[in-house]
């Protein structure tokens, strides 16, 4: 695991949920080991067996979706802008992806190293993220996010 640099903000869970509009079962950031707003993020998912998609994805062979792991790599790409004075409050939503791919699978017992970096603010309120998610230095997951900002 990474340690944040001397002075970086250091956000729990707890203190997500204040900057996140998600909740349980759709809460994908556990923590965030490096964050600088406006700019960038690190953060940490633990997969575990006991979340709900698993009864499902698939019975007997667990493999976590990737549409959620697109939809974690989302949510931290959102905690990049939710400390930006100078954009409008209000709700930043997921509008589109570019060149995802998948390396590997994740499976319950992973832990998913989310990395977002603010690539484009368009007119405050379209933006775009570089993602990329790696369990163990392994990557996982890579691609470009789009998000806009309803009204």
């Amino acid at each position: 695991m990474s340690v944040p640099p001397a002075g970086a903000p250091l956000l729990t869970s707890e203190q997500i949920l204040n900057l996140l509009p998600h909740r349980y079962p759709f809460a994908l950031v556990d923590r965030v080991i490096e964050y600088e707003p406006g700019k960038r993020a690190v953060a940490l998912k633990n997969v575990t067996l006991n979340e709900p998609q698993f009864q499902g994805h698939f019975p007997g062979r667990p493999l976590m979706p990737g549409v959620l792991i697109v939809e974690a790599m989302a949510q931290v790409g959102g905690l990049i802008v939710t400390q930006m004075p100078e954009l409008p409050k209000g709700l930043f939503v997921f509008a589109g992806i570019d060149g995802v791919r998948f390396r590997r699978p994740v499976v319950p017992g992973d832990q998913l190293r989310i990395s977002c970096e603010l690539l484009s603010l368009k007119r405050k309120r379209f933006g775009k993220v570089k993602a990329e998610v790696t369990v163990d230095g392994d990557l996982v997951c890579s691609g470009e996010l789009m998000f806009s900002l309803v009204d």
